[in-house]
């Protein structure tokens, strides 16, 4: 519910403080006293787009700060939330503009663009009028308004997750296909590439084996021949060993009259022989391990090119390959069980679309049915405002599938007898438009409203009767919502509960506008006012009594 609405050096106003109460709210004055300001400023502050020149002339800026109640569950929470914003019991809009052009705004205090108070707008305020072009002359939102009054909710939120399941299912599908139509592109490779790989079948660690195996053979060739005559030169026979053993047996033999003078040299060379023979044991153990086959240097030569030779074929490292072998197995595995797996995919999108098909063919009947309930309602209502000749339908097409069904929905009229149906906009007249949307309202209100509903001149060209029709169903309206109606119908303005006179004056050369609230004795000269014009006589006073008394 708006609360009050503060509006400092906007256009005609210099400062206005507006409380504002629950049911039906009259604003009233001559055509030019400025009710329209008070609907520009109010739109100012909602971030409404409207005059580019609102500042007052002479002021630096203008600004408007509306508070609005907010219950535990109103929706502009949730637009609250989104936003980062805090939320408590009231909601404080304040927006400025300079003289210069600049607009800012603040919601409770904290600094916020202009989008965020559109969004919050929505959940706010609903304005009508003879030119509404936000609420219910909109074709988009018509399924929308025939949903909520169906009660349609649950329906539609079953739709919406089985379109989702549906748009997964399908999504699902193509990426495999997508996937499938990739591998089949190279499916020559992957075969060739996997069959290379399976014959030579690399191992991680093999390729640095197979160098040093080959640099090993490489170098035993080179030195072999070297090791062989080390190994002559200190073997038996004519070798240092042999040699050193007829010393050492010479020696013996001639030891017994040498008076111990040998047995130092004898004792050296036998210590010596030791040493020899482990020399010639390593020697003979390194000839051993260095005799190799030469096919065997040629077969690791050959593999450790063919490793080497596929990495730089796929770019990666050899002992990599192992690892690329199996990625390309897999591929070639997704692409061999790729026609079974889209066989999957495909059944999980037919139960998909066919739960959707379901949910959607439910969803329609539900508003076929809801259509002929708000026919009849709007049926009920427009008699009352004379529009009894006029025909009201609820038209319900196909339309492309979405979440929120396959059926696209229109509010059309025909306003006589044998006349072609068309859009609100298109086929009614102003004061004809007025009244339907009026109705409509009625119609689509359930419970009690987070909005509140703003009618601007929507009693204009109707007078006597039909006023009063007009103004009693403003009043029903009132019960479930807030309302705020702008009109120069002594009939409406006697239905309000709370009545406000707006006025223009002149102050030191400057037009300004005020807005008073009237007790019951000042509506009573007003409502006069509305009926006879500038002169009140008691005649009118007597009729706008009347008028009050319902």
């Amino acid at each position: 519910m708006l609360r009050s609405l503060d509006i400092r050096d906007m256009l005609i106003i210099d400062r206005l403080e507006l409380t504002f109460r629950p049911g039906l709210n009259a604003l009233t004055g001559e055509t030019g006293a400025g009710k329209s300001i008070l609907l520009d400023s109010l739109g100012f502050v909602l971030g409404w787009r409207g005059r580019a020149e609102l500042v007052r002339a002479g002021a630096t800026q203008g600004e408007v700060v509306a508070v609005f109640d907010l219950p535990a569950d109103h929706p502009a929470r949730a637009v609250l939330d989104e936003a980062g914003l805090q939320a408590g019991d009231e909601l404080i809009l304040r927006r400025v503009n300079t003289a210069e052009g600049r607009k800012t705004a603040w919601v409770n205090d904290r600094r916020v663009s202009g989008e965020v108070l559109r969004a919050l707008s929505d959940c706010l305020v609903e304005l009508h009028g003879q030119q509404d072009d936000r609420g219910l002359l909109n074709p988009r939102g018509h399924r929308a308004l025939l949903d909520d009054f169906g009660g349609l909710a649950p329906q539609l939120a079953a739709l919406r997750t089985a379109w989702t399941a549906r748009a997964r299912a399908a999504k699902a599908l193509a990426e495999a296909e997508d996937r499938l139509a990739a591998l089949k592109s190279e499916e020559e490779f992957l075969r060739h590439a996997v069959a290379e790989l399976d014959a030579l079948d690399p191992q991680p660690g093999e390729e640095a084996e197979l160098d040093t195996k080959r640099r090993r053979m490489q170098a035993a060739e080179r030195i072999r021949e070297d090791i062989a005559r080390a190994h002559a030169a200190l073997g038996p026979g004519e070798g240092a060993e042999g040699r050193m053993g007829d010393a050492l047996r010479w020696l013996d033999g001639a030891a017994d009259g040498a008076d111990g003078r040998l047995d130092a040299p004898i004792a050296a060379l036998n210590r010596a022989l030791v040493e020899l023979g482990e020399a010639v044991q390593g020697v003979e153990d390194c000839i051993e391990a260095l005799d190799f086959d030469p096919a065997a240097l040629e077969a690791a030569e050959e593999r450790l090119f063919a490793i080497r030779a596929l990495a730089r074929k796929h770019g990666v490292l050899p002992d990599d390959l192992g690892g690329f072998a199996d990625d390309l197995r897999a591929r070639l595995s997704a692409l061999d069980a790729g026609a079974h797996d889209l066989a999957d995919l495909r059944a999980a999108l037919a139960r998909a679309e066919a739960a959707y098909d379901t949910q959607a063919a439910a969803l329609t009947a539900a508003r076929h049915a809801a259509a002929e309930r708000l026919d009849a309602a709007m049926a009920g209502e427009l008699a009352p405002l004379k529009l009894d000749r006029a025909a009201f339908a609820t038209g319900i097409t196909p339309a492309e599938p979405g979440p929120e069904g396959r059926d696209a929905v229109a509010f059309t009229v025909a306003t006589n007898p044998g006349a072609p149906a068309g859009p609100l906009n298109k086929i009614a007249s102003g004061g004809e438009l007025s009244r339907f949307l009026l109705a409509l309202k009625v119609c689509l209100a359930r419970g009690a409203s987070p909005l509140t509903l703003i009618f601007d001149e929507i009693d204009r060209g109707v007078g006597g009767a039909t006023a009063d029709a007009v103004g009693r169903r403003l009043a029903d309206l009132s019960h479930s919502a807030q309302v705020l109606v702008v009109t120069h119908s002594p009939q409406v303005a006697a239905r309000a509960a709370h009545h406000w006179r707006v006025e223009k004056r002149v102050a030191d050369g400057a037009t300004l506008s005020s807005v008073t609230p009237l007790d019951d004795g000042a509506r009573v000269d007003e409502i006069a006012r509305m009926l006879s014009g500038d002169t009140i006589t008691d005649e009118a006073r007597a009729a706008a009594r009347a008028l009050l008394a319902g």
